[in-house]
């Protein structure tokens, strides 16, 4: 049975958390477009080749992933919009944080796949507290 493009761009978004995870970027590599591009809280912008490095030289790490509310918005035959929430565990420079954001991502089929093709990162309302020796955003 064929999924549904709303299932297949649920699978896309629960398998790239698992790739963040592991840090398996032959799979990162399918799930973002090779145009991706995301802005991040500050405003910094990365791009697909950013992301990959910086899990490959252990600059950020991904310790869990936690989609706190996810929505699927289909605008076309092959373009949609998914916002929702993450509650991630992340290490950088030794320590362990907690992070919580809110984000939208635009999301595209081509040649009958769906990728990621863009991100906006937005920080929770929260304060940096200390927590079992490390900060965490509360």
């Amino acid at each position: 049975m064929e999924l549904s493009d709303e299932q297949q761009i649920l699978r896309l978004f629960e398998d790239g958390d698992r790739a963040l995870v592991a840090g398996d970027v032959g799979e990162l590599s399918r799930i973002f477009a090779d145009d991706y591009v995301q802005y991040d809280e500050s405003g910094k912008l990365s791009t697909k080749q950013d992301v990959i490095n910086h899990l490959q030289s252990g600059a950020i790490r991904f310790v869990s992933m936690v989609s706190t509310g996810r929505r699927i918005r289909i605008l076309r035959d092959d373009v949609a919009v998914v916002h929702g929430s993450e509650n991630d565990v992340v290490e950088r420079d030794g320590k362990r944080f907690l992070v919580r954001y809110v984000y939208m991502d635009v999301v595209m089929k081509r040649d009958g796949k769906w990728q990621i093709v863009g991100s906006q990162l937005a920080k929770q309302c929260g304060d940096f507290k200390e927590h079992s020796g490390g900060p965490l955003l509360e």
